[in-house]
């Protein structure tokens, strides 16, 4: 008789332990990446998210309170003013008086046209002189760049005043004229350093290559240099526009007591200090009772508008335009 031995379980092979040292190594491989991590590169806290959330919603709130405010009163009657007691939070009843009131008073919308004027012209006449400057200073064999450079950079911090300031432009026939709202603040020196900065940092091999081609000075800066710097170019332009915008000292130097001629912030200025005879010319048109502080928000909401309509289709360039400028620099 034949028998068989039952056939026993092969144990399984003992895994190799890995060596201590390796363990070790990847540990303080790990601890050693975790420390030489920047902060402003570690994953952020809830609590810190939450405190960035929180400081950011009441930032925003501060900005657009004021302007909901300001355009909400701008629209109500004198029954929902005298029922908030001033500026109106939450509207009872809305009415186009103000505005209607404007438009026929023929004031504010005389004040807008030359404040577009200017602010074209101006902004033309600025951005043609800084490129210029910014360009010829950023070329490093330019005659007497570092010169004019450092003559720029004195006027940033040492001025001849305001005096001086009216009597020169008098001088030169500018009084009760509109270039005088403009030559005065024709080129900011930090305008030009920033641009300057920019157009220093462009591809030499792009330069030396059009050179190469023929290319004298004026082609390179129009077909080269500006293509490559249309951020910096855009966010340059919004500081002049909002500049020659919100401009009101220079009107209020240069320009007469004629309010014919005055741009949209001089009568908004007049309208909120001196409202009695504006109030009354803009309205005078108009059948029907228009709330003074109505028709005062009204004239500040015109004066916001522009810029809010502008500022989104800068925006995406502003970070960039500005930094790269700065860094590069």
């Amino acid at each position: 008789m034949i028998t068989t031995e039952p056939a026993q379980a092969v144990p399984p092979a003992p895994t190799r332990p890995a060596p201590r040292g390796h363990v070790v190594g990847k540990l303080s491989a790990r601890v050693l990446a975790t420390e030489q991590r920047p902060s402003w590169q570690e994953r952020p806290r809830a609590a810190t998210q939450g405190a960035k959330s929180g400081a950011l919603t009441v930032i925003l709130l501060v900005i657009a309170i004021p302007l909901y405010t300001i355009v909400v009163t701008s629209f109500s009657t004198q029954a929902s003013i005298n029922q908030a007691g001033g500026m109106v939070i939450w509207p009872h009843s809305l009415s186009l008086a103000a505005y209607q009131a404007i438009v026929s008073g023929g004031v504010v919308g005389r004040a807008l046209l030359i404040s577009l004027g200017v602010t074209a012209v101006g902004t033309c006449v600025s951005m043609i002189v800084t490129i210029l400057a910014a360009y010829g200073m950023s070329r490093a064999g330019s005659f007497g760049h570092r010169t004019i450079l450092w003559i720029m950079l004195t006027t940033m911090f040492f001025n001849g005043g305001i005096i001086p300031l009216f009597l020169v432009v008098s001088a030169l026939g500018g009084y009760d004229q509109y270039w005088a709202l403009i030559a005065p603040s024709a080129v900011s020196v930090f305008n030009v350093i920033v641009m300057r900065s920019f157009f220093a940092g462009t591809a030499q091999d792009l330069i030396d290559s059009a050179r190469i081609d023929g290319a004298d000075d004026w082609r390179i800066l129009w077909r080269i240099v500006l293509p490559t710097s249309r951020a910096v170019t855009a966010v340059i332009a919004l500081f002049y526009a909002v500049g020659y915008w919100n401009s009101w000292f220079n009107i209020m130097l240069f320009m007469p007591s004629d309010s014919a001629k005055w741009p949209l912030q001089m009568v908004l200025y007049d309208y909120l200090t001196q409202n009695s005879q504006m109030v009354n010319s803009a309205a005078a048109g108009f059948q029907g009772a228009v709330p003074t502080l109505a028709l005062q928000m009204a004239v500040v909401t015109i004066t916001i508008v522009p810029v809010l309509i502008v500022y989104p289709f800068v925006q995406k360039h502003f970070t960039k335009g500005v930094l790269l400028g700065a860094v590069k620099g």
